[in-house]
């Protein structure tokens, strides 16, 4: 006598066996009922590149800036409001890291408490702040708290109107 779930799952249907249920008889008669679990549906492995980059701090290790050069005085950049960045889409613009600084307790003793951030042509550029965002980094926060300056977006006079000056 064959059971609805002893039968083999139909090809096409998309629906995977979940037990497998055999019936057998007994010497002295009687029915005894085993369950075997079916294996999950196997995952295709990740390609080595996505194993080797899943643990990325920042976007991108350039050298310089591509941006316009800023002459911002901290006082500017104070009027800056700061606000959460992820430091995954943060492209750095020095290769260069000095340890001591890294290291040192009172690193953000001096100067603007907040990374400076440069948005230019839809990216995230940090300007100022390498150590801290390391820092947060090695701390396992993802989110860093910085300054942003949106270059993309046209600056407006008193009266509302863009101005004429912008790049």
């Amino acid at each position: 006598m064959l059971f609805a779930q002893d039968r083999e799952p139909q090809v096409g249907t998309g629906s995977l066996p979940v037990a497998d249920r055999s019936r057998s008889s007994s010497a002295a008669g009687e029915r005894s009922t085993s369950i075997r679990v079916a294996d999950p549906p196997r995952q295709p492995p990740d390609p080595p590149f996505a194993r080797r980059y899943q643990h990325v701090i920042f976007k991108d290790v350039r050298e310089g800036r591509p941006y316009p050069e800023l002459r911002m005085s901290l006082r500017e950049w104070a009027e800056v409001p700061p606000r959460p960045v992820r430091m995954e889409e943060l492209v750095t613009t020095t290769k260069v890291l000095h340890l001591d600084r890294l290291l040192s307790p009172d690193s953000t003793f001096f100067g603007d408490l907040f990374p400076h951030v440069v948005r230019w042509r839809g990216e995230l550029f940090l300007e100022d702040g390498l150590h801290r965002a390391l820092r947060s980094a090695l701390h396992q926060r993802t989110v860093l708290h910085a300054r942003v300056l949106d270059l993309d977006t046209p600056p407006r006079n008193f009266n509302g109107n863009q101005t004429s000056d912008f790049h």
